[in-house]
């Protein structure tokens, strides 16, 4: 009979044992349960700073096409010891947010904060997802910290607030009785629901760029941009690098003529930074005879030639292209043809290249993934 062997334990020791008889003594089996563990342990002195950015979602706009997620990046801070991952920041939330970061292995629990660019649905409809089942299985917390611009009074009278987006997002469930029926089966779950979990906090984005959170050796600091009132871009510094997320910033000024189609602040914000992670309107849909999107929309947003431009004159290494406007594929943007048949990769990378950008480019599709590390 073949001989196998299987660790068992005898009173108080652990020893090796052949067919049930234990033969080699307490020292001998510490000596190799130490050798098997220095052979799997991380290097923690030598661990390398590291940083993941992955695109949770990469939708343009409102509409659902191909199973696509909406917009939010999700920014991992770490070392090799732990997969880059003891600090987890997501940017945005859009539609199917809570599915892209399940793909990634990563729970609502592990989230140490949400941050907002602005106050649009297609940014913002995948944080109920995460808040809600972040309840249901974790409680008793910790919270999560949720950032984002302060209240804001539209030209037109109404308000803009996130912190009224948040304190409210567990209304639909609580007047269901959904948050009741699942106290009933587990009283340590929040009265309130999702919402006493988060951790509201505001600020009043301004031109310059401003510290808004921060965690260890992790820095995010924000400065007001342009798209609609209260929206807000962010960079987040660490040891390993260094990343923009310009959220559908746009220039100040809305019509022609003007520089450039990017905002000033961004461009000031991004100064020396590693990655540009950037919403994107391709010019092929600027407004015209055979099509394309009306300037009220159009430009608002950065154009990917523009957008090229500036992280050239940043000194960006990498661009990571997102919220495609339109999608890759896509006959249509919302109800308007895309002028001249779908677009694909290659179309924006043309349009990148010719802005004179020479770094590394990322088209964004949904869990593209870029990776800085120190060594």
């Amino acid at each position: 009979m073949k001989r196998r062997s299987f660790f068992c334990a005898t009173g108080r020791y652990w020893s090796l044992c052949f067919f049930g008889r234990c033969r080699i003594q307490f020292s001998i089996a510490i000596a190799i349960l130490s050798s098997i563990w220095l052979s799997v342990a991380p290097p923690t002195a030598d661990a390398a700073p590291c940083l993941v950015v992955t695109l949770t979602g990469t939708q343009g706009g409102p509409e659902a096409f191909k199973g696509l997620a909406g917009a939010g990046t999700l920014v991992s801070y770490g070392d090799d010891g732990n997969s880059c991952g003891s600090v987890k920041l997501q940017f945005d939330a859009g539609r199917g947010t809570n599915m892209r970061l399940s793909q990634v292995g990563v729970a609502p629990r592990q989230l140490k904060a949400i941050f907002f660019t602005h106050m649009h649905s297609d940014h913002t409809e995948g944080f109920p997802d995460i808040m809600q089942l972040r309840w249901l299985r974790d409680s008793a917390g910790p919270k999560i910290d949720v950032v984002c611009s302060s209240d804001v009074v539209s030209p037109l009278g109404f308000t803009i607030s996130c912190k009224k987006f948040v304190t409210h997002i567990g209304d639909a469930f609580l007047q269901s009785g959904e948050i009741a029926l699942r106290r009933s089966e587990d009283k340590e779950r929040l009265a309130g629901g999702p919402a006493d979990l988060a951790n509201v906090i505001t600020f009043q984005a301004k031109n310059e760029a401003e510290v808004v959170w921060s965690s260890g050796d992790v820095r995010v600091s924000a400065i007001r941009s342009t798209h609609i009132e209260g929206h807000a871009s962010y960079r987040i510094d660490t040891p390993a690098g260094s990343v923009v997320i310009g959220g559908d910033a746009g220039n100040d000024s809305l019509t022609p003529p003007r520089r450039s189609s990017t905002s000033d602040q961004v461009e000031k914000l991004a100064k020396g930074v590693d990655v540009i992670v950037h919403s994107t309107v391709h010019p092929v849909m600027a407004p015209s005879k055979d099509g394309g999107l009306p300037p009220r929309l159009f430009y608002r947003w950065s154009t990917t030639s523009d957008l090229a431009a500036m992280a050239k004159r940043v000194g960006a290494k990498h661009l990571m292209l997102t919220h495609l406007i339109p999608s890759l594929g896509a006959e249509y943007q919302g109800q308007r043809k895309v002028p001249g048949g779908p677009l694909t990769e290659a179309n924006y990378k043309k349009a990148v290249e010719e802005s004179g950008f020479t770094g590394n480019i990322i088209v964004g599709t949904d869990l593209a993934t870029l990776r800085l590390s120190t060594k």
